[in-house]
């Protein structure tokens, strides 16, 4: 249960920019002011006090698979803050549908008792409607055409916050309005669709790119495609996966000077792998090898990533040379925005108190979910104070 916090002396990042400031937490939302009595005092003098970090899309983490085992969604939660990361979807891949209906069961029932991790806003269901010929490690007997029996009982309200389509398949429209009726975000990816059958989903309610450049024909001379498409519509955001593997540097900066600020956002794509070292991994029914940097499958493709989202962010910034602010915007108040989670991704009087504390490196130190400090590095827990103890946190 949260109880009232104060972060003093940090350099807050606020929607209007760095702010030297002591920042309030009651109730597990930002206050206008200092609680009177605060529980927990955190020195962040000299520190950066930005957004938490919101991570669209990740397959697991830390040895556990989403799509395998939905339950790990809490396990690969609890140790998430330590990257920054606050809140996430869990992505459930191309599978049977049992898998689906076993994440979304998994979701009704609730985070466990005692849960201390990132909160759980929803699940990313990146296929089974994907293009069979750009659909990477997503097993081809599981791929399906659109339909609405296949969208059935996928709705907001039911948990479902964003799904992955390949838009220029026969039958996707109506699958497209039927999710946008039940709230939920559709974006484009593992697609071939031309550049003219991209412009059209984009007319029609498709918002956002799934790994951009990644699952997607090349940009070429004549053959703008999909790529083509997301970047010139400045009202789309995109997707990214900045580890320097998924994408070179130098597109990285390309997709920065294409698209506003807003509407570039950071995603891990991660896997099992991320977090666990070298080995063989699940990525739903597909063994993935992981190496020191990378993840791949059999024929030697990416499948998926073992990016942190914090190390997307410092990438980010180095790639591109863009502000802190920037790069941690976008993968805290753009992905809110995306997925219109307007209590989150910003350090606002009101909003859900999901903040972690920085070095000048972007390198993480605390962070704190609605209100509850759940990581401290250990160096960090000298900065910390109860009011019980008056001592600091162990």
């Amino acid at each position: 249960m949260s109880k009232p916090l104060a972060m003093l002396g940090g350099r807050v990042l606020t929607p209007e920019g760095l702010v030297e400031s002591d920042l309030g937490v009651e109730g597990g939302l930002i206050s206008e002011r200092l609680p009177e009595q605060a529980d927990l005092v955190i020195d962040a003098s000299s520190l950066l006090v930005a957004p938490g970090l919101i991570d669209l899309q990740i397959n697991g983490g830390f040895g556990f698979d989403f799509t395998a085992d939905p339950a790990s969604m809490w396990e690969v939660g609890r140790q998430l803050p330590a990257t920054g990361v606050t809140s996430f979807l869990p992505t459930v891949i191309t599978s049977p549908a049992g898998n689906r209906s076993e994440a979304l069961r998994v979701l009704a029932k609730g985070q466990p008792p005692g849960y201390r991790g990132a909160r759980v806003l929803g699940l990313h269901f990146e296929g089974p409607m994907l293009a069979q010929d750009q659909r990477g490690t997503h097993e081809l007997a599981h791929l399906r055409a659109p339909a609405l029996e296949v969208v059935y009982g996928w709705g907001r309200a039911e948990g479902v916050r964003l799904v992955t389509l390949a838009p220029e398949l026969s039958g996707a429209e109506p699958v497209i309005q039927i999710l946008l009726d039940r709230g939920v975000v559709v974006a484009a990816g593992h697609s071939a669709a031309t550049y003219e059958e991209a412009c059209a989903a984009l007319r029609t309610g498709v918002t956002h790119g799934t790994h951009l450049f990644n699952g997607m024909p090349p940009l070429a001379p004549r053959l703008p495609g999909l790529v083509g498409a997301l970047l010139e519509h400045a009202d789309a955001s995109v997707a990214i996966i900045a580890d320097g593997i998924h994408l070179h540097p130098a597109t990285v900066r390309l997709i920065r000077t294409s698209k506003p600020a807003t509407q570039v956002v950071l995603t891990t794509d991660a896997m099992a792998g991320m977090g666990a070292g070298p080995g063989e991994y699940a990525l739903g029914n597909v063994v993935i090898t992981v190496g020191e940097r990378s993840a791949r499958n059999q024929a030697g493709g990416l499948a998926g990533s073992i990016l942190t989202l914090d190390q997307a962010v410092r990438n980010f910034a180095s790639f591109t040379g863009c502000s802190k602010e920037e790069a941690l915007a976008a993968a805290s108040a753009n992905p809110a925005q995306v997925i219109g989670e307007s209590g989150r991704g910003r350090i606002e009087a009101g909003k859900t108190a999901d903040v972690i504390v920085l070095d000048d490196q972007l390198m993480v130190q605390a962070t704190v979910v609605e209100g509850v400090l759940t990581y401290c590095r250990p160096e960090f827990s000298a900065r910390i104070t109860t009011r019980e103890s008056g001592s600091p946190e162990n």
